[in-house]
């Protein structure tokens, strides 16, 4: 389904330009490689530990996490910027500092994020893609999986939830097949004992519905492991 512009785009995005970091569309030219590192001590003015909350949305979950934990750096990422504005502009209407956007596919994280830098990453209720010849578009495929390996420091966990049972068994498959091991797992988050959980959107609507969420909290394997 086609998103609606929002009305005044280019302008709402300039008002918060200080909270986004680039605004790109993707590379139309696959063989020209660009590559611009960020640089987190200058972008949050700090040293504190970054983390990644992919496919960001409307920005719920990245603007609470940021503002429950200032001690930590939160990098909201989401490819559409109509979407990502409403984000944007929740973290400038709350003055949160500690967050920042990039408007990017995920096919692209590794020119902008730089090897081993991201503490922690989040993947919150990811189109499932539930047709197979689209499952090369599951953030959760193995082409995805190589990126975060990238990204990801060495001790680093990836936090996942979804609504859907199929895509969730196929994220776990592969996972233990591409280097990944499984940490903590539930079939219904909210009758587990799983602590500070912060709902998205999407979560409180399937909640409200009587709907089960499936969560994992995936871990690297040593490369001599």
């Amino acid at each position: 389904m086609r998103i609606r512009r929002k009305k005044n785009l280019e302008a709402r995005i300039e008002a918060c330009k200080e909270n986004f970091i680039y605004l790109i569309e993707e590379e139309k030219d696959a063989r020209e490689v660009v590559s611009k590192q960020l640089d987190y001590n200058e972008l949050f003015n700090n040293s504190n530990p970054t983390v990644l909350d992919l496919g960001c949305g409307k920005g719920r979950f990245s603007n609470t996490l940021a503002s429950l934990n200032p001690s930590i750096n939160v990098l909201a990422v989401e490819k559409i910027d109509n979407v990502l504005i409403t984000a944007a502009e929740t973290a400038k209407e709350k003055g949160i500092k500690n967050l920042k956007f990039l408007c990017l596919a995920a096919e692209y994280l590794t020119r902008y994020i730089p090897k081993k830098s991201i503490d922690n990453l989040y993947l919150n209720f990811s189109c499932p893609y539930p047709k197979k010849r689209f499952s090369n578009r599951r953030l959760t495929n193995p082409k995805f999986l190589k990126v975060y390996k990238e990204i990801l420091k060495d001790g680093g966990f990836i936090y996942q939830k979804t609504d859907n049972r199929k895509f969730f068994e196929y994220s776990l498959i592969n996972y233990t097949q591409n280097g990944f091991y499984i940490e903590d797992i539930s079939l219904d988050l909210h009758k587990s004992a799983i602590e500070n959980n912060i709902m998205t959107e999407y979560e409180e609507k399937f909640v409200n519905l009587g709907l089960p969420i499936y969560y994992a909290k995936i871990g690297m394997k040593k490369e001599n492991d």
